[in-house]
């Protein structure tokens, strides 16, 4: 059955529900019908982990909002603020190159203090206590890992890495920090509103004499090691998550409009063969006809009421 799901403030859930077969969902993605309504929707939540092994989690920036980190969408899923820099402005542009590393100096420090908050802590404990598999994250922060969870596939890679384009040499993040500190002193006084995924506002021309970091190895340029607006994500972790998805017989969104293409094939693919496609997200998501349910609420209360529920009983 189809459901879309909101938990009003006073505690008290509803969910619509379509009167469509969770277990088979049409292969060509076709719309679902008019809902109903249903009376408990953390209970539609708990059954399908209960009644799947193998539930792929896949991740977005509303998961990590309560931890202090910006998402970049608002409720209707349209974006918010300017457009980043392209992956092929970066490595063309040594304008832009200032530009990103300026802003990511004033901006890192500030995601690499966050925290995991209570959603990532009870996807840790629900998935050590075998209610999930592995975690599909569109997110670059490391939250997942520092909650404790395993089996984490980082899909748009991490902001906490950096590496030489010419020679390969890796890096830590902290270790660039420092670099950019010791050749900008200026800018480390310098206040800025924080952005997502470790960015921040800066007025246009401040970095025009900003010193980009280089490889200590070769002097190369450095990139984070992450995906960028405009790039693919590598062939090889591609076909990692595209194995995720096939393996899995269920799959449940976490904070994720899923806007982006690399991350909404995957809901796609599962609901194409079939599997049971769950959100739970404040706003729409690009799959909200794809979905056998939707909790519309954030992360962070939902799913610590879930885990307070499931762990309470054994697996069967």
């Amino acid at each position: 059955m189809s459901q879309s799901l909101s938990l009003p403030e006073d505690g008290a859930p509803t969910v619509t529900v379509t009167a469509t077969a969770t277990a088979a969902v049409a292969p060509r993605c076709e719309p679902r019908a008019a809902p109903s309504l249903h009376a408990d929707t953390l209970s539609a939540l708990a059954q399908l982990l209960l009644s799947h092994r193998k539930v792929l989690v896949l991740t977005g920036a509303g998961i990590s909002t309560a931890s202090g980190i910006p998402d970049y969408r608002d409720d209707a899923g349209v974006r918010r603020g300017r457009l980043p820099i392209q992956g092929s402005e970066f490595r063309q542009s040594e304008a832009a190159r200032k530009r990103y590393w300026a802003r990511s100096m004033l901006g890192w420090p500030r995601l690499a203090q966050a925290l995991p908050n209570a959603a990532h802590q009870a996807l840790a404990q629900l998935q050590a206590a075998g209610h999930l598999g592995a975690i599909l994250t569109q997110n670059v922060d490391g939250l997942h890992q520092q909650a404790g969870s395993r089996d984490v596939l980082e899909l748009h890679g991490s902001i906490h890495a950096v590496r030489c384009l010419a020679c390969g040499t890796p890096y830590g993040r902290a270790e660039i920090q420092a670099q950019l500190e010791r050749s900008n002193p200026a800018f480390a006084q310098l206040q800025a509103e924080v952005l997502p995924d470790g960015d921040a506002q800066l007025e246009p021309d401040a970095d025009a004499a900003f010193h980009v970091p280089a490889c200590t190895a070769c002097g190369g340029m450095l990139q984070p090691d992450v995906v960028f607006f405009g790039d693919g994500v590598p062939a090889a972790r591609s076909a990692q998550a595209e194995a995720l998805a096939r393996d899995c017989d269920a799959m449940l969104v976490v904070g994720s409009s899923l806007m982006v293409l690399s991350g909404f094939r995957f809901a796609r693919m599962a609901a194409a063969a079939g599997k049971p496609v769950a959100a739970i997200n404040r706003g729409r998501t690009r799959a909200d006809e794809l979905l056998a349910f939707k909790l519309q609420e954030d992360a962070e209360s939902v799913l610590p009421r879930l885990a307070a529920r499931l762990l309470s009983q054994p697996l069967s």
